[in-house]
């Protein structure tokens, strides 16, 4: 069967709410995967095997584990929102048992513009550095990353926030999309303006700690080869809007245009806007998984020949990104965007952040691999501008030592960086009990938390900044090997 260049010419296609836990075991004694209905693998002349059975076997247990705990986790998490909004509308817990014997308590909405997410109660922030203006090194950075912390609240509070406290247009458009493998929206973005530097910015949300559908897409490691594209995560297309069936068809077939596809959508409307001024630009960001898709965004756009678009964007921002592609979705993304249209690509990696390190990147198959300027920033927030982050697959000798005290430095440093840095600094309960004592035991994970990349954005030196304007120039010339690389590494 021909395949034209919007479609996969290769996929495996995980389906776990199709298989049961006896079928996962005998997976271990099959042959032929593509035989399993719980698979789909697109025939060609070629069969080639994109994953290690036991890969898909843990892929596939996993997302079992989630679709079975969905609403568990659902509930847990909305009750935990309830208490913190509940005793933050109360200004503490001590006014909220006041309130409570005067019959005065005051009940927060979940939808309303003043509700925050768990996401926002990790870093309460949600105004601009004010000492970060338009035309600072650092300016771009520190907003695409408060961008994509707020993406993680509602659409009320996210309004709010862009327009009584950043002074900038919030793009009206639906924030929730569609995906159609899942059938459901857990896909999550939003556009604002900002008019003083004339720049739109697309920001994607990352994963919710809540929201199994949103882990499931992190564990879905259905590959998904496109001809020119080569090979990409499943799990991150189909939440920017794969289409079942069709692939990137450059136009929504007619059964699918009522559906809120995020590329289609973000894309139409970023087009109207492009259409008012001829300068406006734009970037794209992202945290964790949002990261993932504002990378695959422009790949896509890419595709599509959106040349007009691609002219416009300023560039790409992703904090805490895991691997997206192979080796060979980096060279289309360097030739078709980073250098065609001159476009940046600033990937922040904070510390020990274990979800930049995954999916794992194995030199034998290269089916995962990270590309762009990588500025790693260590627990003093000193950054580097670097080929790949130190420890690329994170498990290193000693490592876990090391990770353990610098997990307990950043305990410390909690509790004396506002003296040093101001009031902007100061952790709150949240942060300090559920992130920084859970650091101890899981430092990869703690160290993924938006706030310590916002911090790195705001107290990173300029040069770095400065600097990485010109990366591409500086890792090209660079000999320095990746073994030299870490070796120059100063962990604080």
């Amino acid at each position: 069967m021909a395949v034209n260049k919007y479609q996969a010419d290769h996929y495996l296609m995980l389906k776990p709410d199709e298989v049961s836990i006896r079928k996962v075991v005998r997976l271990l004694w099959s042959k032929r995967m593509e035989e399993s209905d719980y698979f789909y693998i697109r025939e060609s002349d070629e069969k080639e095997d994109f994953i290690e059975k036991g890969l898909a076997i843990a892929s596939l247990s996993a997302q079992k584990g989630l679709l079975h705990a969905a609403k568990p986790l659902k509930c847990f998490g909305q009750k935990l929102e309830m208490w913190l909004n509940l005793v933050s509308f109360n200004t503490n817990i001590f006014m909220l048992f006041f309130n409570t014997l005067r019959c005065k308590v005051k009940i927060p909405k979940r939808k309303s513009d003043d509700f925050m997410s768990f996401a926002g109660y990790i870093d309460k922030r949600v105004k601009l550095d004010e000492k970060i203006e338009p035309g600072n090194a650092r300016y771009n950075s520190a907003l695409a990353i408060m961008a994509a912390k707020l993406a993680y609240e509602n659409k009320g509070f996210i309004r709010n926030t862009v327009e009584q406290h950043w002074k900038m247009e919030f793009v009206d458009m639906d924030t929730d999309f569609w995906n159609d493998y899942l059938e459901n929206c857990h896909t999550q973005g939003f556009m604002s303006y900002d008019e003083r530097v004339n720049m739109i910015v697309v920001s994607f949300r990352g994963t919710e700690a809540f929201n199994a559908y949103d882990w499931c897409t992190d564990f879905d490691i259905s590959c998904f080869e496109n001809p020119e594209m080569g090979k990409i995560h499943g799990g991150f297309m189909k939440a920017l809007g794969l289409v079942m069936e069709n692939g990137w068809p450059p136009h929504l077939p007619a059964d699918k245009r009522d559906k809120n596809l995020a590329y289609y959508a973000i894309r139409d409307k970023l087009k109207e806007r492009i259409d008012l001024n001829k300068e406006t630009k734009f970037m794209v960001t992202g945290h964790s998984l949002g990261g993932a898709l504002a990378v695959l965004f422009p790949a896509i756009l890419a595709l599509h020949g959106e040349t007009k678009l691609l002219e416009r964007l300023e560039g790409i921002y992703t904090f805490g990104q895991p691997r997206v592609g192979d080796g060979k979705f980096k060279s289309f993304m360097e030739e078709q965007v980073l250098d065609r249209y001159g476009v940046k690509y600033l990937r922040f990696v904070y510390c020990n952040d274990l979800i930049t390190r995954l999916p794992f990147d194995d030199p034998v198959t290269s089916l995962y691999t990270h590309f762009g300027t990588c500025l790693y920033f260590n627990s003093c927030y000193k950054g580097q501008i670097l080929p790949e982050e130190p420890h690329k697959n994170y498990f290193e000798t000693f490592g876990g030592t090391r990770r353990f005290l610098n997990a307990l430095f950043e305990l410390v440093r909690c509790l004396y960086l506002p003296w040093l840095k101001g009031g902007d600094y100061r952790e709150g309960l949240a942060m300090i009990l559920i992130v920084r004592f859970s650091a101890l035991a899981f430092p990869g994970a703690a160290d993924h938390n938006p706030l310590d990349y916002v911090n790195a954005t705001r107290l990173g030196s300029m040069e770095v900044f400065q600097s990485a304007e010109s990366s591409k120039k500086w890792l090209k010339n660079s000999a320095t090997s990746g073994r030299e690389v870490q070796d120059k590494i100063k962990y604080c």
